[in-house]
């Protein structure tokens, strides 16, 4: 079990929570917008919140008693992503996603990956995602690990280090600093 995991803070953006939650499409609906109600969105789903995107097979979108938006259980080919305030991508994907719209937490169940733009991915069976901390603690699934990449973070004017050794290059030349990442490893 992977407990609690802070990468650098990238806060999913402000001003998203306060954007109306819309349906771009679905095939078709069942349902109202009442207390304690839920409504069932079926085929190519696809719902938006300034820039929190959720897409999935089926969805089923939870009132609660003040008629305010709280869960959506999103299943089939479910997948997440936001924009942070700095303009970097987080993005998710899971045959199940449960996202509490009070909260901003997002919970991926099977073969779960988030990926985080410029600070790495992790992938488990059950990986738990909130939306303004990004705080992230995952579980393993059947192979017994969670796999996590982590990225360095880029160092200002440096360049990147050459593929190819330079035709002339002298003896004397210090070694060059290489840093690599293993290959995440995809589940099936």
């Amino acid at each position: 079990m992977l407990g609690a995991l802070l990468l650098q803070p990238a806060l999913a953006r402000k001003d998203d929570r306060s954007q109306p939650m819309r349906v771009v499409h679905a095939d078709s609906f069942s349902g109202f917008n009442a207390p304690n109600s839920i409504t069932t969105l079926n085929g190519h789903v696809e719902l938006s919140q300034g820039t929190l995107k959720i897409t999935g097979d089926l969805a089923k979108i939870h009132v609660d008693a003040n008629q305010q938006l709280s869960r959506i259980v999103v299943t089939g080919n479910a997948h997440i992503q936001q924009l942070d305030d700095a303009g970097n991508l987080m993005s998710g994907d899971a045959r199940t996603l449960d996202y509490d719209n009070i909260k901003g937490i997002a919970t991926l169940k099977g073969q779960a990956s988030v990926h985080q733009q410029g600070r790495g991915e992790a992938h488990g069976d059950t990986l738990t995602y909130d939306t303004q901390t990004s705080q992230m603690s995952g579980s393993s699934g059947n192979d017994g690990m969670v796999h996590m990449v982590f990225l360095p973070k880029p160092q200002p004017g440096a360049a990147p280090a050459p593929t190819t050794p330079p035709a002339a290059a002298s003896t004397s030349a210090a070694p060059a600093a290489a840093s690599s990442s293993p290959a995440p490893q995809e589940r099936h």
